[in-house]
């Protein structure tokens, strides 16, 4: 094998792990980005479903607040006493 035919096939190799290494960047890229976005989404349900149940405690402790003063005051719905 001639000199030059070594320093193509060297070129050549030189290039093939070069397109490997630039493949394996942007798979890795891409993974990263897939996964940030599936984290960002469960971290907006996540945040969703704590605002929905802070929201309903909140409504039950003010029903809760609202029943108490009715009762203090004699105006409760119970019309049996």
């Amino acid at each position: 094998m001639s000199s030059m035919q070594q320093s193509f096939k060297a070129d050549q190799s030189e290039g093939n792990r070069e397109e490997w290494n630039r493949s394996e960047l942007e798979s890795a890229n891409q993974t990263r980005d897939e996964a940030a976005t599936t984290t960002a989404h469960a971290s907006k349900q996540e945040a969703s479903g704590f605002l929905q149940q802070t929201g309903e405690q909140m409504m039950h402790m003010a029903q809760g607040a609202v029943d108490t003063v009715k009762n203090t005051l004699g105006f409760n719905d119970d019309k049996s006493n």
